[in-house]
């Protein structure tokens, strides 16, 4: 008897779900928003678009004679595999620089890692060679 009632509560519980389903609710969302943040994505897009965006932010992990340099590149290579490394040559030093950020953000995140490697390393933005 204990059975056949449990059964018939949990029939009825499930009835009562399944049908408040049935009345849910319609409704329209309006959002309000100032006109500035149009113009801000507007400027947004356009700097990334720009000229600018080959702008970015590099990390300098090491700065001096060549075969130190090929070491060090070789080195960061071996143990930071997700970024890439290239050396530079700016007169008297060979440099070696990792990455191109669009943002310090990003940058940060990544000398913080870089760092425990290349305690020296720092975040840099490249002259544009004209």
């Amino acid at each position: 008897m204990k059975v056949l009632q449990k059964k018939s509560n949990l029939l009825l519980f499930t009835a009562l779900v399944l049908s408040s389903g049935i009345y849910a609710q319609n409704g329209q969302l309006s959002i309000k928003q100032d006109k500035k943040i149009d113009e801000l994505i507007a400027l947004k897009k356009e700097i990334n678009t720009s000229e600018n965006a080959l702008d970015r932010y590099k990390i300098q992990i090491f700065s001096g004679g060549r075969k130190s340099a090929e070491k060090a590149n070789s080195t960061f290579k071996e143990k930071l595999p997700n970024w890439t490394s290239r050396m530079e040559y700016e007169t008297p030093n060979y440099k070696i620089w990792v990455g191109s950020f669009r943002t310090r953000l990003e940058a940060d995140k990544a000398l913080i890692k870089i760092q425990k490697e290349f305690p020296t390393a720092f975040i840099f933005k490249p002259k544009v060679k004209e």
